[in-house]
């Protein structure tokens, strides 16, 4: 049935009322359910002609829709290019590269410095606390005591003073050695491999350390202290100089060009020597530890047998650990079999003990107080081992540059035991060398003669060392085979 809509909000106004009019619709209800009836349309088939399509027509169809374009170096030139701005770098300012003689006299007072100043705090402490304080004693006992670490002997009322304290002769040598490492930076020759410029660096700083030397025993010479200044120039001229030339020749390189020309046995022989060396010390050091340790109350009573209070205690103290590193050289002879002397006369080995009056040192506390009978044979075999030690050590080595050539290569015969046999003469040099270093007297009277025999040192070491390291070396190449 029609519907008529509302008017809007009972409205009055005619174009309302018209508007509302005009939409009304009848609305009919529709069946959605239509019949549906097939239909019937005649097919017929359509006869086409089929034919292959060529696919030259077709490339010829196409190649002539594109369309080709010759471009050559003259079309390219034509082209407009823009250069696009970079950024700028800085120009590159030259290396400034100090002088030679500066670098190395300020590298030498700055090692000298630092290797006085322990010493001479060390002993103005000691005078302080006893009362014989003063700046001036305490500066004057402390150079006397650094030229002594030089091996500048000191002339007093016992006598001459040549025992240097080898642990504060280290402590010089590493300076030393870094003095020359800095000036081979600051001259502009690190890295370099040059020779040349590494020895003149050390000599540089050789030459500036004997002035240092000569001019400082002119301080110290005196009344109660006599010092040669031509002995001290050249001491320090010698240690200064060989001290500074390891550090240049390791900034330079030189050490490494060098072992690159050596032979490859005399290479190896020279490195195995020194561990061989260094292994025997090392012995050495183990049993002055362990005889110290065990006589600990005796030592404790010869520091308290002095009244000298605190101060004179602590004094003792530390110059028996100055010289605890010739204690563990002479220890190294001891093992070897040659011994030391401790005075005129005396003698301390394996087999026989002779000694006089020693002075009361805590470091004598472990001295044996006679033969060592079979306990001593077994300590005969404490520098075999470490050279059997070092001959592996040269095994393993050789046998990873071989590797490096070859996965399955093996070191040669000839190149094991020419390395094992060089490698004695090396450790009896260096060993003989630190006998050498280790001693010196204490006054004229019967302590004028302290230390171990040098020569007789290295060539026990070269023969006990040539042998066990060459046996080491082949034993370890024998059993890497089976």
């Amino acid at each position: 049935m029609p519907t008529t809509p509302d008017r809007p909000g009972d409205s009055d106004d005619p174009y309302a009322v018209a508007e509302a009019a005009a939409v009304a619709r009848e609305t009919v209800p529709v069946d959605v359910r239509r019949p549906t009836e097939g239909i019937d349309r005649p097919t017929e088939s359509i006869d086409r002609p089929t034919g292959a399509i060529e696919v030259d027509d077709v490339d010829a169809a196409e190649a002539k829709e594109q369309r080709t374009v010759l471009v050559d170096e003259k079309v390219l030139a034509d082209r407009e290019t823009v250069k696009l701005p970079t950024q700028r770098r800085p120009p590159q300012r030259p290396q400034r590269r100090a002088p030679l003689p500066i670098a190395a006299a300020f590298a030498t007072l700055w090692a000298a410095l630092l290797s006085y100043l322990p010493v001479a705090v060390v002993i103005g402490l000691a005078r302080t606390l006893e009362g014989s304080g003063g700046l001036l004693g305490a500066a004057h006992a402390g150079l006397a005591g650094w030229l002594l670490g030089h091996g500048v002997p000191i002339g007093t009322s016992i006598g001459s003073l040549g025992l240097a304290p080898l642990l504060l002769s280290m402590l010089i040598a590493w300076r030393l050695n870094r003095a020359g490492l800095h000036v081979t930076r600051a001259v502009g020759a690190r890295r370099t491999g040059s020779t040349a410029r590494a020895v003149s660096v050390a000599f540089a700083i050789a030459l500036g350390y004997s002035l240092l030397g000569s001019v400082c025993a002119l301080l110290v010479d005196g009344r109660g202290t006599e010092v040669t200044p031509a002995r001290a120039a050249l001491n320090f001229f010698v240690i200064g100089g060989l001290g500074s030339l390891v550090g240049s020749l390791r900034g330079t390189d030189a050490l490494s060009v060098w072992a690159r020309r050596l032979p490859a046995a005399l290479r190896h022989g020279l490195r195995t020597g020194v561990v061989a060396a260094l292994l025997v010390v090392a012995a050495g050091a183990a049993v002055t530890g362990l005889s110290v340790a065990i006589g600990g109350g005796q030592a404790a009573d010869m520091i308290s047998a002095y009244r000298t209070g605190v101060a004179g205690q602590a004094g003792i103290t530390l110059v028996s650990l100055a010289y605890g590193v010739n204690g563990v050289i002479w220890a190294a002879a001891y093992l070897l079999g040659p011994g030391f002397a401790l005075g005129t006369g005396s003698v301390i080995r394996l087999t026989e003990v002779t000694v006089g009056p020693l002075p009361t040192l805590p470091l004598l506390a472990g001295l044996p107080n006679g033969p060592m009978g079979a306990t001593g044979a077994l300590l005969l075999a404490l520098p075999v081992l470490a050279g059997l030690a070092a001959g592996w050590l040269l095994m393993l080595r050789l046998t990873r540059e071989a590797r490096a050539d070859d996965e399955k290569g093996a070191p040669a015969w000839p190149l094991v035991i020419g390395g094992g046999l060089l490698a004695g003469p090396v450790a009896g040099l260096v060993l003989g060398l630190l006998a050498h270093v280790s001693g010196g007297s204490l006054g004229d009277g019967r302590l004028a003669t302290i230390g171990p025999d040098p020569w007789t040192v290295g060539l026990v070491a070269t023969a006990v060392l040539g042998v066990s390291v060459a046996l080491g070396a082949a034993g370890t190449k024998l059993f890497a085979k089976a």
